[in-house]
């Protein structure tokens, strides 16, 4: 008397490879999406950080009693911002994330850098721009541009009266096209 044989219970190896190629395609097809997701992230964190520092550096002139100075540099190690006293060319950055260097009197208050390998540069279309001590107002009006390696882009325009909108010249969602 023979006994009755049991189901072998597990996958072969061709159902096996079979659910492997479905998870590879599955895979295929979002890793480019997240990876626009991680960029997108980036750039909108930069602006943020950006809009954030430039009402940093107008409360600051008010709180001080004494003008503030934003001023942009980029250069083959990526591109940076130093918020200081004193005139347009007193202090300098670089994209490298090196400590700003000042002459004469004035001061550096703080420097961001975006190095090359971050993926994300900051622009813009004034050099030098100053907050006034009494008013809080910015000469002259500037527009600041943050970019990302895959083409999208935010503006940060600044007012005369010291006030900071966003928009997307790219088109991205959730922001005013430009």
């Amino acid at each position: 008397m023979t006994t009755p044989k049991r189901p072998v219970r597990g996958l072969t190896l061709v159902e096996l490879l079979a659910v492997l190629a479905v998870t590879a395609v599955a895979l295929g097809t979002v890793l480019p999406d997240f990876s626009r997701l991680v960029q997108r992230q980036r750039l909108e964190g930069a602006a943020a950080q950006l809009e954030t520092e430039l009402q940093f550096a107008r409360s600051e002139a008010i709180a001080r009693g004494r003008s503030v100075r934003f001023s942009f540099n980029a250069d083959a190690a990526g591109s940076c911002y130093v918020i200081h006293t004193g005139g347009p060319q007193a202090c300098r950055c670089d994209g490298a994330g090196t400590a700003a260097q000042c002459t004469g009197d004035a001061q550096a208050i703080r420097t961001v850098s975006h190095a090359t390998q971050d993926a994300v540069r900051v622009s813009s279309n004034a050099h030098s721009f100053v907050f006034d001590a009494s008013k809080g107002t910015v000469t002259p009006t500037a527009t600041m541009t943050i970019t990302n390696e895959s083409g999208d882009a935010l503006k940060l325009v600044i007012s005369l009266m010291g006030r900071v909108r966003d928009c997307s010249p790219s088109g991205l969602r959730g922001h005013r096209a430009c």
